[in-house]
């Protein structure tokens, strides 16, 4: 697994460079935005560690590219800012998680093998039984790929565990709770809006019911559902 680190602090890249190699992880630094941005989209790699506060070109912006430029990389945000709109933000443009610092090794280890977990495509070819179809949704999660009518859905891969854990239950409405573990790996916590902004953005990218309306319906106090076919 190759894992991409862009962050200006070098004393904290080195350390953390030493951390993932020793968890098995095959590590490369960038120190700049742009620099960075062109090493992610040049090279193959598995996740992207990326602070905010960046030279040349921030954190937040240089996200905004590489999903711009269909770049599918997991990327999980270190910020050293606090405030929940930066938070919701880098979600917004397509970050799968983010850790505020200071951080513990133990939850950013945590934190990288529960994207890891959901993100990596089995080495055996996808067969038919690996594919669910809901109306003209197909979701196959061995290659972490879902279609509306042919046409290929620009998800993320935190959006495509949302979507295929809410099509599986069809109907059913799922907590916050169990969609919190399933898709972000980690228990729900007082004030998190991870999972909404998640939602938010999964609804934007879905077509509209026959009837004009969402496919994911918010039942308050409890969490959300997929709703059948009109």
């Amino acid at each position: 697994m190759k894992i991409l680190i862009i962050d200006d602090d070098r004393a904290l890249c080195e350390l953390l460079a030493e951390l993932l190699t020793m968890e098995g992880f095959d590590v490369a630094m960038s120190h700049d935005g742009q620099a960075g941005l062109d090493k992610a989209t040049s090279n193959d790699f598995d996740l992207i560690l990326l602070d905010v506060m960046l030279p040349s070109l921030n954190g937040m912006e240089v996200l905004k590219q590489l999903r711009q430029q269909a770049c599918e990389t997991p990327v999980l945000m270190l910020t050293a800012r606090g405030e929940e709109t930066d938070r919701v933000l880098g979600l917004e443009f397509g970050a799968d998680d983010y850790l505020p610092k200071p951080f513990s090794d133990r939850e950013l280890i945590a934190r990288i093998r529960a994207i890891l977990r959901r993100t990596s495509v089995p080495a055996k070819p996808t067969v038919n039984h690996d594919q669910l179809t809901v109306g003209e949704l197909v979701l196959l999660p061995g290659r972490q790929e879902a279609r509306w009518r042919e046409n290929k859905l620009d998800l993320t891969s935190t959006e495509f565990t949302l979507l295929h854990n809410l099509v599986q239950s069809e109907g059913q409405v799922l907590s916050k709770e169990f969609l919190n573990k399933k898709v972000l790996g980690r228990s729900l916590l007082p004030y998190d809006r991870s999972l909404d902004v998640h939602v938010s953005n999964l609804r934007k990218k879905l077509p509209s019911r026959s009837d004009g309306g969402d496919w994911i319906r918010t039942v308050r106090g409890k969490g959300y559902l997929w709703l059948e076919d009109c």
